[in-house]
């Protein structure tokens, strides 16, 4: 069994490859600190599955919950994994079928609001910078 300083040390490892910055705490601390030791330190290092597969899973199921604050944050993620703005699109517009075409229009709206950040932030096409 994994002891917990290794799995929190390869969960802010993940955390940082997958994000691209260090996991930030917000207002429920220990909540990060589960997060980072359980999700990122145990199921996102576990075979089988590359990083980026991982984060088509992740980016899948946030857009069908609906949850538009994830779905920023795991877009930003695919992007910085270096999957194009192309693919995260298709990606939303397949949901479509799985979870209706409200999830896939607001999923589509969260991007298009994400990408125009990212070209606002940088002054051009921000596709492989994140």
């Amino acid at each position: 069994m994994n002891q917990p300083s290794d799995r929190h040390e390869r969960g802010e490892a993940m955390f940082q490859q997958v994000f691209g910055r260090e996991p930030r705490p917000g207002s429920y601390p220990e909540f990060l600190q589960i997060t980072v030791d359980h999700l990122f330190g145990e199921i996102w290092t576990r075979p089988h599955l590359s990083v980026e597969e991982r984060e088509l899973v992740a980016l899948t199921a946030v857009t069908l919950a609906r949850t538009d604050w994830e779905l920023r944050g795991h877009i930003g993620a695919a992007l910085h994994l270096g999957m194009s703005r192309e693919k995260i699109v298709e990606v939303i517009i397949q949901l479509a079928y799985y979870g209706g075409w409200p999830v896939a229009n607001n999923g589509l709206r969260v991007a298009q609001e994400v990408f125009a950040e990212l070209d606002g932030a940088t002054g051009g096409d921000a596709d492989h910078e994140r």
